[in-house]
């Protein structure tokens, strides 16, 4: 289901363009995720690059998309962004399951949480086994997306390299008949993102053309810039509550990719 290096790096760029985001923000809905701005249950498992709290390789670069994130809360108006703590910006590479499905699984199944570690240990160990070269992960930021009910920063590939490790990486966990046997569907294709907010209630005098206004002059500074990269070394499971806190577990598996 995921595309070719240079299909993936051709569909995010036009997610860029004037045209997708006029056309975008004419759809874009509170997110349900929220309520009176706080976060609500949302339980799952995701397999992602460690948060930004417990990343320190990767401390600069959060750091600048921190600084992102404010300016953009200061040049939205009204203030219906509903922004997500910045020690946990991550990205996300897999996602797993979650709200329902997680929570009648888990019922139905004291063992769940057991059988899925084990199933993505496996199929970490499997992508081991792939004959790559070696290298870093590294992903630099384009431009932002606009979500239906989020704000992102999406991210591009470096090189074909840098892709292929995460292509590989969901390949490994997608094609895992252990994962499929527990619920675990690919449902999306994969766009490299990092959330920085939530929309809260839309409101009806929204200035759509203000508000891609403000979207483009931030595309436009990192056009201007050196390259802001993510650099990927290790990716982990993760359960998480809601979308502000992803857990750390000993008994989740990591990967050095």
């Amino acid at each position: 289901m995921d595309e070719t290096y240079q299909i993936y790096i051709n569909r995010v760029a036009s997610l860029t363009l004037p045209t997708t985001y006029q056309n975008q923000l004419k759809n874009i809905q509170k997110s349900p995720k929220f309520q009176q701005r706080q976060p609500v249950p949302f339980p799952g498992y995701t397999v992602l690059t460690p948060p930004y709290q417990d990343d320190s390789r990767n401390e600069s670069f959060y750091h600048q998309l921190t600084l992102t994130q404010q300016q953009l809360i200061e040049k939205i108006e009204p203030p219906f962004l509903i922004p997500v703590p910045p020690e946990s910006f991550h990205l996300t590479l897999a996602d797993l399951i979650w709200e329902d499905n997680y929570s009648d699984a888990a019922k139905a199944d004291p063992n769940f949480d057991h059988k899925l570690q084990k199933a993505i240990t496996d199929s970490f160990q499997n992508y081991e086994k792939i004959d790559l070269e070696k290298g870093q992960s590294q992903w630099q930021i384009l431009g932002l997306l606009v979500f239906p009910r989020a704000l992102v920063v999406g991210l591009v590939p470096c090189d074909e390299l840098s892709y292929n490790k995460i292509f590989q990486l969901r390949r490994s966990l997608y094609q895992n008949q252990e994962l499929i046997g527990l619920g675990v569907q690919q449902q999306y294709h994969f766009t490299a993102h990092i959330t920085l907010g939530y929309f809260d209630d839309i409101p009806d005098n929204l200035d759509k053309s203000h508000l891609e206004s403000v979207i483009l002059s931030f595309n436009d500074q990192w056009i201007e810039q050196e390259p802001q990269i993510l650099t990927i070394e290790e990716v982990e499971l993760r359960k998480f509550e809601n979308m502000s806190q992803f857990l750390l577990d000993q008994n989740n598996p990591t990967l050095k990719i």
